[in-house]
């Protein structure tokens, strides 16, 4: 087990080392490969054997607390894990696929602290968001694919926010994907009846200003935080939703009523990472952000059309990105 855990480290520090996102074991018969996911792209790294593999998986669900012997259905777990003095959480997750368990890893940096310069690619969208968080109540709510870098915006913008005023901050998640100080973190726990509907109403009895709410996954919690935001908080989100306008028509069939979304909602954001180019190498991504506010949020909201001007699509940013030298054309063209 030794030699395993040697392994294991030696591969995550490579996968550090690459700037990868992600590691995915996908196994087979008589081997397994590995791949990193880098810059939003799946890598292919290496192949080991199928005993070594077996070895490895046994090893991550053991630290990560999954029950070994479980094989029929899916695991997650997470492993706190320290590499050359740094910290990292590992999210794990198994997946039963034909007779084999495939595992996924997400590496959580925990001490390198995102600014909100680094993360967004225009300036001015960045002076918009800190606009919203002016507002002493209401609702924020962010969208896009599984990776697009929700999370991370919305550490970013309350570690922004803390930093200038003194509020009583509450997240909830599932899981708590990087710890910071000065805000309260509680672990969704479903097993222990700690669901983001109970977090949410334990959370608004110790008195906070601003509340995260890692995902909106159901009507009861949409509708649970859109009354807090009446009551005078300030909550932020995520939403699963192919856009800024889908995710107005996913609130509606929750059940939310157009008055409620007109009296509560701030602002929509639907995030794409895209990959910035320096000298023809991809260095990093940054996000763009397709946003609803102000009169394009309360036309969407009634249903009427919203005109070309008022609305900046991800189409019209990405031609943004590629007129302004940020990403390639072959790039542009594959986004």
């Amino acid at each position: 087990m030794n030699s395993i855990a040697a392994y294991s480290e030696s591969l995550v520090q490579k996968a550090i080392e690459q700037n990868a996102s992600d590691i995915h074991f996908a196994p087979s018969p008589k081997y397994t490969e590995i791949y990193f996911r880098i810059h939003g792209k799946r890598t292919f790294y290496k192949t080991i054997s199928e005993q070594k593999y077996k070895l490895l998986l046994t090893y991550y669900k053991f630290t990560s607390g999954m029950d070994i012997g479980e094989t029929r259905r899916p695991q997650n777990g997470v492993i706190d894990l320290k590499v050359q003095q740094s910290r990292y959480f590992l999210r794990l997750s198994t997946l039963p696929v034909n007779k084999f368990e495939s595992l996924a890893i997400r590496i959580l940096p925990q001490e390198h602290e995102f600014t909100l310069d680094q993360l967004f690619l225009f300036p001015n969208q960045l002076h918009i968001m800190k606009q919203w968080l002016k507002n002493r109540s209401g609702l924020i709510l962010f969208t896009g694919p599984t990776g697009s870098g929700k999370t991370t915006t919305l550490y970013a913008l309350l570690h922004h926010f803390i930093q200038e005023r003194s509020f009583q901050t509450i997240t909830l998640e599932d899981p708590v994907e990087k710890e910071i100080d000065h805000l309260l973190q509680v672990q969704v726990n479903e097993k222990a009846g700690i669901t983001y509907q109970t977090g949410l109403k334990a959370a608004l009895r110790h008195d906070p200003d601003i509340i995260m709410i890692g995902e909106i996954r159901d009507e009861p919690t949409a509708k649970f935080a859109f009354e807090a935001a009446l009551t005078g908080h300030l909550i932020l989100s995520t939403i699963h939703a192919k856009n800024t306008v889908g995710t107005i028509q996913r609130l509606k069939e929750m059940g939310l009523k157009e008055s409620d979304l007109y009296q509560t909602l701030i602002a929509v954001a639907a995030i794409e990472l895209v990959p910035v180019q320096i000298n023809k190498q991809i260095v990093r991504r940054a996000a763009i952000l397709e946003f609803l506010t102000g009169i394009p949020l309360e036309k969407t909201i009634k249903g009427e059309k919203i005109e070309e001007e008022q609305y900046y699509t991800f189409e019209r940013l990405r031609r943004k990105a590629f007129a302004y030298g940020f990403i390639s054309e072959e790039i542009y063209k594959s986004l």
